[in-house]
């Protein structure tokens, strides 16, 4: 199929390359208070405690931020994207998140040191109606070879129709369960901040949309929004939090003899939220399969109503408190 230069066929399976990435226990401090991560929760937000750790979606921040230890410029880091063999060139200010998802088959070290990178490709493209949807996946390597972690991340095109109806993916994504009718399980309400945009995006994504409430106008976003995989990870604090309600909190506090660890976690972005906005996740415990628990779940806007993140899937398992301390010294 072919219209003007495009060649969908031609998109899917492109192999986008090697990014070189790189981290410290600062980055990883950001992140977490960035994601609502509080004073109780002193393992994701005090580098001396003995079960510190990264945050376990924090690689999905690594795209943006690459190596770079200063402000980056959003057009350059996302510029690759217009080069896709096949794939029409569109105004990147029309990208909007669609969906993310990452599976953890390894920690990472609180300071990743050299050698690290992301290994990329282009595994989905969706002509739809009302907009151009492509599909990434994205390996965290470490220096040995080592996959610790796969993440797929879609982003939608809006208003960048071909008009083809061409649709195809060669990945497999985590499930994508509709949430039961019953009543959740267990349910958190967080208020973001006015600053919570400004704050995230020193994690990497210094996306303008974010801090520029002028261009969010010009672009029809209503001002400044905050950045969905913020919201993420606020979710996923509230699906740890779910199965254990000391999660994030010291073991020599609480006595516990075991932890949580997310293994893998997947939404569909459904409707923006603004800086200041309350966050309400609900969760619904699915089951337990192979020792690991698989929950799904929702967040809404809460002053709104309106669904923020939809489709939720995540899947936990539980460990020993010496391995968790142990993930830090890798």
């Amino acid at each position: 199929m072919s219209n003007n230069g495009v060649d969908f066929n031609k998109t899917v399976g492109h192999d986008a390359g090697t990014q070189p990435v790189a981290w410290n226990r600062r980055d990883l401090l950001t992140y977490a208070v960035s994601i609502g991560v509080g004073p109780k929760d002193l393992d994701y937000a005090y580098e001396r405690e003995s079960g510190f750790r990264a945050f376990p979606t924090y690689p999905v921040v690594l795209g943006l931020k690459g190596t770079s230890q200063d402000t980056t410029v959003f057009s350059e880091m996302v510029s690759s994207r217009s080069a896709v063999p096949g794939f029409p060139s569109l105004d990147l200010n029309t990208i909007v998140h669609g969906e993310q998802s990452i599976e953890m088959h390894a920690p990472i070290p609180v300071i990743s040191g050299e050698g690290w990178k992301l290994e990329k490709r282009i595994c989905g493209v969706h002509d739809r109606p009302n907009g151009l949807i492509m599909e990434t996946e994205v390996r965290l390597i470490s220096p040995v070879g080592r996959n610790h972690a796969t993440m797929i991340g879609s982003s939608f095109y809006r208003g960048g129709s071909q008009g083809t109806g061409f649709s195809k993916s060669i990945t497999t994504k985590p499930p994508t369960p509709k949430a039961p009718s019953r009543e959740p399980d267990f349910v958190l309400s967080e208020k973001t901040t006015l600053q919570q945009a400004m704050l995230y995006r020193l994690s990497g994504d210094y996306n303008p949309i974010h801090i520029d409430g002028g261009l969010g106008e010009k672009v029809g976003l209503g001002g400044t929004i905050l950045h969905g995989l913020c919201s993420y990870g606020f979710a996923a604090r509230a699906v740890l939090k779910s199965v254990d309600k000391n999660d994030g909190i010291p073991a020599n506090t609480t006595g516990d003899k075991t932890r949580f660890e997310l293994e893998a976690f997947a939404v569909r972005f459904t409707s923006p939220v603004k800086p200041g906005d309350e966050l309400e996740t609900k969760v619904w415990l699915l089951g337990e399969k192979d020792g690991k628990k698989e929950i799904a779940f929702e967040q809404f806007v809460k002053n709104t109503g309106k669904k923020s993140l939809g489709a939720g899937y995540a899947r936990v398992v539980k460990v020993a408190n010496e391995d968790v301390a142990r993930f830090a010294k890798l």
